[in-house]
């Protein structure tokens, strides 16, 4: 037999391991596609700057090169997708690199390995090729 006391905003129940062992009879409503929270896409196509998957990228010192970037690879259509933003994620790179507290360096990355992986030359960057 449960017991339930009222205390303020409180409810305090009390339950014995008979009545905690059957099956709930409680049945949720199906969720709603509008109800969903949306990801990095929103359903018009552009982009979620709010969404939680790309943490605070989106906003501080690097937000603005951040969303250019970002922009940049999403829209980006060629074979080499985002070859043509190779810019301006040097740039991004370059505002991180400024605030090293808030964006630190992975011990696992280091640059050349970044540039390597995109097939860049970082003379080719600061020559403008």
């Amino acid at each position: 037999m449960s017991y339930c006391k009222q205390i303020g905003k409180d409810r305090i129940i009390i339950s014995t391991p008979e009545e905690l062992s059957q099956k709930s009879n409680i049945k949720l409503p199906e969720p709603k596609p509008e109800d969903r929270e949306p990801g990095l896409i929103l359903p018009n196509g552009e982009i979620n700057w709010n969404c939680p998957c790309i943490g605070g990228m989106a906003s501080g010192p690097c937000a603005w090169q951040f969303r250019e970037a970002f922009s940049c690879f999403r829209q980006s259509e060629s074979e080499n997708r985002g070859m043509e933003c190779v810019e301006k994620f040097a740039v991004l790179q370059d505002c991180m690199s400024n605030y090293p507290n808030l964006y630190p360096k992975r011990d696992d990355d280091s640059e050349e390995d970044l540039n390597a992986a995109i097939g860049v030359n970082k003379n080719d960057l600061e020559n403008g090729s």
